[in-house]
């Protein structure tokens, strides 16, 4: 039996980020600071995405927790 997450959201999420700094991306849906990790994973068996910005700019954060190219959103959100 396959566990899925919950459903953070039904939209992404746009961040500004910057280059070469870590971000900590919620896997588990949970966290109530969507779209990144707040500990709400705790006792699951998910643990948050690190992801490093490759360069200064506005990304869309998945937070339906279903994207092809997480943590960041592909639009399957569209089909939920």
């Amino acid at each position: 039996m396959e566990t899925m997450p919950e459903i953070g959201g039904r939209a992404p999420i746009a961040v500004d980020v910057t280059a070469g700094e870590t971000y900590w991306w919620c896997a588990c849906g949970r966290s109530k600071a969507q779209p990144f990790c707040d500990g709400s994973h705790e006792g699951t068996p998910f643990t948050p995405m690190e992801w490093v910005a490759p360069a200064s700019k506005k990304v869309l954060f998945c937070t339906c927790k279903r994207s092809g190219k997480m943590p960041l959103c592909d639009g399957t959100h569209k089909t939920l």
